[in-house]
Parts: C-alpha cells; structure tokens; sequence
C-alpha cells in the first residue's frame, strides 16, 4: 500500500506550483509584469502591448523599456524600492513601451522588492497598468459634470454658450466654437432642417488655440456645401472627421482649413444643436494633442450639445416672454413727456430682467401735479400685468382729488383683492403660490402753495436738491410695501419747495445702500441743468451693478403758475355775486383772446358754480381762473358739505346748476382741503388754425 501525498525523491511539489503560477501570471495576467535586476535592467517581461515583442525590452533599462515623461523620478522611486524595501504602489505616470507606436498613455506603476530567502534583495517587480481608457472615461465624466454646471446657469443664448465652451476647453478640446443660427440669436424661431444653405449662422462663443480663434466672435457665415458642417445641419447627425493636408472638403471651406493649419488639429467633431428637428446652430470641436476623437468621445459631444440646445431653447423663451412683458411694460408707461405749466418732467427706463418698474405723473385739479413711481418684484408678463393693475388704480384714485396717504391705502386694499384673487386659483396653477411684492410712492406737487406732499408704500424716499445745489431733506414716513400683511396706516410728509428745486424719484434698484444716494444728489447738483441731462448724469454715476434687473428713473423740476395765467378774485357772499363774478371772467378771458364761445360758456358755468356756493357754502367765496392747456375755472368756499349733479325734470324749479356744468365743461370735481372745498372745472380749449 502506497502513501498518495508523497512525491518521487528530490523533487519539491512547491517549486512546481510556483513556477506554473509565475507563468500563468506573465503569460495570462493584463497587468505589464517585469521583473528587473539591481541595474534595472529587465530580466524578464510579459506582452503588455501587441504592437512590441516582449523579447525586444530583456535587457533595457526599465526607463529605456518605457519611454515616461518623467524618467527620472521614476527611477529615483525604483532606486528607493531597492534601498528601502518600502513598495511603491499605482505612481501615475505617462509614457508608452518603447517602440509602440501612438500618444503616450495613462499608467499606472506599482514596485515591489525581490528578496531572497537571507534577506538580500535581488531584484524589483514592476507592474504597469495602462489606465489610459480609465482615465479618459473621468476626463469625460468630469467635462460633462463641467457642461452640466456652466451651459445651464443663464437664461442668456450667448452666455450659454461661452458655458459649453469654457467646459469642454482645455479638457476635451483643444479649440471649440459654438455658431447659432443668426435669426435664433435675434428671438426668431429656429428653423426645421434640413437648413437652408442661405441662412447665416453666427459664431457666438470661441475658445482655446488663440493663434486661430482671433475675433471670430460675432462673425457670420454660409456653410459651405460638401463639409461636414453641411452635412451636420441637413441630416442632424454628428460627425467625427480625420483632419489633415490631403482633406479633400478643405478645398471647399478655406477658412476651416487656414485654422486647422494654424492649430495642427488631426481630428474634429461636429454635432448639430438641435431640438425638436430644428436647428440652433453647431458645435465644432478641434483636437490637435493627445489622442484623436473616438466613438466615445462623439457619445460626450451628443450628449454636451443635447444638454446646451435645452439650456438654449429655456434662454429663447425666457428671451421671447421677457420681450412681450417689455412691450407689455414700455405701452403702460406713459409715451411722452407733457409739458405743465408749473412743473417739468423727465424719465428714463433702464432695460433689464424686471418687468415691473412703473412710473407716472398725472395732471390734477388745480395746476397740481402727481408724481408716482413704484415696482412689482418679479419679471415676465404676470408681473408686467400685475404693474399695469395697480397703474390703472392709480390712475382712478388720482381724480378722486384724494391726499396721498388716502390713495396709497385704497391702493393698498385692490393689492389686497389681488392676493385673495391669485390665492383662488386652483393649486395647479403656477400663479397659486407665487408671491406678490411691490412697493409704491405717490406725491403731490402743488405750484400755488409750492409744497410737495409724499407718502410711501415701503419705497425709498426721493432725493431732493434745492435750486442752488443744496441737498434737501424729505422726511416721509414709511408705510409698509403694497401685498405684505403689515396693516400700519400710511401717513404723510410735506416739504415746502423753492422754484427750481429738482426732486428726483427711482426705484430700489437704483438706491441699494446710502452710497447710490449720494452719488444722485451729486449728479443733481447742477439743477440748472436741463432735466434729461440730469437723468443721463444719475445713470452715469451709478455704480454698474446698480441695476440688474431694470429701473425707472423719474424727475421734476418744481416751478410756479406765471401771474399772467392765473387770476383769482374774494367775492362777496351774496345773490348779486353771480353776476359780478360774470363780468370778471368775462373782461380776463378776453385779455387772454379766447373765442366768443370759450366765454360764454364759462361765464355759465361759473355763474352756476358762485350760485350753487352763495346758496349752499360759507364763506369766505373765491374764484380762480387758470390757462393752461385747459382752461380751469375754481370756486372755493369753506364749507364741507359736498354737491351732488342731478337731472332735474321738467316741472323742477331748480336742480339744473351742476347738470348744465357737466354738459359745458370737460371734466369737474371737488376737492376737498383742511379749510374747506373747491368746486372746479376744466374746459378744452379750441386748437388755433395753423
């Protein structure tokens, strides 16, 4: 009976498992082994390229066998293997077996120490990984985490696409250009491929190999046909195209060849930006180091130019909703500036992402004059809308004659109705849940007293010089912003005005800290200026960050009503008054050559006025005429109690007074003031022939 575990005299089993593990290591592993002597020099090695023969690296020095960009550190690292015995594990290095052909590549060296059984060291085992794909798949993954991040973040076309470029440049391309179709660029719609071969692309964004890209930005082009531009743009597929002096479609497109030259590219993608079918433009990236363009490289290009067309098609709309909440916003604004008799205006909307900015004067009884500004939060249509709600409230309670703390707080309660309204819709709409902030400020200038009294809803107070370039001091109370839950009441501030005092009123945009403010009054402090001066010196000394969602700018230079268009008389309060009062307006408006009809009917309608005051008021009785671009007629009395029009009937003795005003006169009211009220008219005057 024989033993099974023994082996014949003189022979180890040991030995033989070792030395068919070492070959299956060198024969089968796809790990580059090398087993080198104390020279290192290389005793034996594996295939780790088929393009060299393993026999041919026997007997080079490691650092001949593999031709590193860094030789000397690799040896340094191999030279302190030996001395220390300490491993060096995955050292990054780049280079290639001497003799294979190509770029170098990504390797990864990994050194051990070869004892023997006493200690001594023999030798060192080299491992060389070629981690070549490896590291291209992070480079990829990294540039396109970089799209990700920088072609997304701007609702801008041209920022978008520098992003793409600045991602791809120097990581994946060596020269990247991004061109747009030029009537996308302008807000148009892209069209449907295949693309015309007349329309224009333009080149919004160029990156890397300055020696070609020069000024190209901002150029425009045809493609010329038989490229692979060309092509790109009719099928919509990319292409992926050797580069060199023998290319024949160079022929065709001088311009690509010149900087293919000037770069030394070998290799360029080309992929449409498309979306829907249509065509954006075309990305076209160059490489002239490295390796050329792969299969897998074109799989990132697609995939970057799918990511920048979606970030594109989100900046053209955007683009396209903010030019129709613009033209919504400019056709609210007021279109021209009308000239008062004792007030001037000027204004000025900077452009910007708010659609909301709003600005207005508004003529009122009297020759006074209300100055509005005021700002929704928020850009697109829905806040241009918004604007134009709380401007055409505005507009209402300005002829209401109220104070200006009174209209700030009716206007507060439609802002109010506004909320409740959008908090109605159901939960699906986008508005639901979207907040509503605006801010308001609403003056009034009157010439007679020369006071402007302001009152304001959370919005900056305005800046005021005095006609010798004084700063003035506003003391406005601030009431709370417009749609905000706060219910503290609005008051008042009033501030007495010499003749050519400039007040200027701006958006919160425009006065961001105490600094802005000083630089208006700076700006201001030439009054004598003409007003659109000092608006294009407000705007010039801001800082350029002041305003990046848009402003509006308003000025008013105060003044008083001439003497010679105004007169005012104290009458009795008696029943001959009436006709009194008809003589004197009859003998003014014929020094101010008005037509025979011009006063007759005001002589009606201001007998009616004294009559309704002698019979109804107290006194003291006042009556004032003003020419202006209308003529107004005032009669002021101290009584509180307020008229009422009426249509008298037939058989009615009285009643008619106010009902024959109405029918002669433009427009009338009451407004009323802390020593009475005024009855007043205004009655267009008939244009003189040219």
């Amino acid at each position: 009976m024989s033993d099974t575990g023994t082996t014949a005299p003189g022979t180890d089993p040991g030995d033989d498992m070792a030395g068919a593990l070492l070959n299956t290591l060198f024969n089968q592993s796809a790990v580059g082994l090398h087993v080198l002597d104390l020279d290192l020099r290389v005793v034996r090695v594996n295939a780790l390229t088929d393009a060299v023969d393993p026999a041919e690296l026997v007997g080079l020095h490691f650092t001949d066998a593999y031709r590193l960009d860094a030789p000397q550190e690799a040896e340094r690292l191999l030279r302190q293997v030996i001395e220390t015995g300490t491993p060096v594990l995955n050292f990054p290095a780049r280079g290639r077996v001497a003799g294979a052909p190509g770029p170098d590549r990504s390797l990864n060296i990994t050194l051990h120490r070869l004892d023997a059984e006493d200690g001594r060291p023999l030798g060192v085992l080299a491992a060389v990984v070629d981690v070549n794909e490896r590291e291209k798949a992070h480079v990829r993954a990294d540039v396109l985490a970089a799209v990700r991040r920088g072609a997304g973040h701007s609702l801008d076309v041209v920022a978008t696409c520098e992003g793409l470029v600045s991602a791809l440049v120097p990581a994946f391309a060596d020269l990247a250009v991004v061109e747009v179709v030029d009537e996308v660029l302008r807000g148009a719609d892209p069209p449907l491929s295949p693309l015309d071969r007349d329309v224009p692309l333009r080149r919004a964004a160029v990156r890397g190999a300055e020696a070609a890209s020069g000024d190209l930005v901002g150029e425009l082009r045809r493609l010329p046909e038989g490229t692979p531009f060309a092509l790109a743009v009719a099928d919509l597929r990319p292409r992926l195209v050797e580069l060199g002096p023998d290319t024949p479609w160079l022929d065709a497109d001088p311009v690509t060849r010149r900087m293919t030259e000037a770069t030394g590219a070998h290799s360029m993608i080309v992929a449409p930006l498309k979306l829907h079918g249509s065509v954006l433009g075309l990305v076209s990236l160059y490489r002239h180091r490295g390796d050329p363009y792969n299969e897998r490289d074109l799989t990132l290009a697609l995939t970057a130019a799918a990511h920048t067309a979606l970030s594109m098609e989100n900046a053209l709309r955007y683009a396209r909703e903010h030019v129709i909440a613009s033209t919504v916003q400019r056709r609210l604004l007021p279109q021209h500036e009308d000239d008062r008799a004792a007030i001037e205006t000027a204004h000025v909307l900077l452009p910007g992402r708010n659609s909301g900015c709003w600005f207005d004067t508004i003529a009122l009884s009297g020759a006074r004059t209300a100055l509005i500004i005021g700002n929704v939060a928020g850009h697109g249509l829905q806040t241009a809308i918004t604007m134009g709600q709380l401007r055409t409230v505005i507009h209402a309670l300005a002829g209401l004659d109220l104070e200006p703390d009174e209209v700030l707080a009716r206007l507060n309660d439609t802002a109010d109705r506004l909320v409740e309204e959008r908090r109605s819709l159901p939960p699906g709409d986008s508005l639901h849940r979207q907040p509503l902030t605006a801010t308001c400020l609403y003056a009034v200038y009157d010439p007679f007293t020369q006071t402007c009294t302001v009152a304001r809803a959370g919005h900056p107070a305005p800046v005021a010089v005095g006609p010798d370039g004084r700063p003035l001091v506003l003391d406005v109370p601030e009431g709370p912003a417009l749609f905000s839950e706060d219910s503290a009441p609005f008051a008042t501030g009033s501030v007495r005005l010499e003749e050519g005092s400039v007040l200027a009123f701006l958006t919160g945009s425009l006065l961001p800290e105490e600094r802005s403010a000083e630089r208006v009054r700076d700006a201001l402090a030439f009054p004598e200026r003409r007003l659109r001066d000092l608006c294009d010196a407000i705007v010039y000394n801001l800082p350029a960050e002041a305003d990046p969602d848009g402003a509006a700018l308003l000025l008013a230079r105060t003044g008083v009503v001439p003497s010679e268009r105004v007169a005012t008389w104290e009458l009795a309060h008696d029943r001959t008054t009436p006709a009194v009062a008809r003589t004197l307006v009859r003998d003014r408006l014929e020094g101010w050559d008005l037509d025979e009809d011009t006063i007759e009917a005001t002589e009606l309608i201001v007998s009616e006025l004294i009559t309704n005051a002698v019979r109804y008021g107290t006194p003291p009785l006042r009556l004032r005429l003003l020419l202006d671009r209308a003529l107004t007629c005032e009669v002021h009395d101290s009584s509180s109690v307020a008229p009422h029009l009426r249509h008298a009937r037939t058989v009615d003795e009285g009643g008619r007074g106010l009902f024959i005003v109405s029918q002669l006169a433009n427009h009338w009211g009451t407004r009323y003031g802390v020593n009475g009220k005024a009855l007043w008219t205004e009655q267009e005057l008939p244009e003189e022939d040219s």
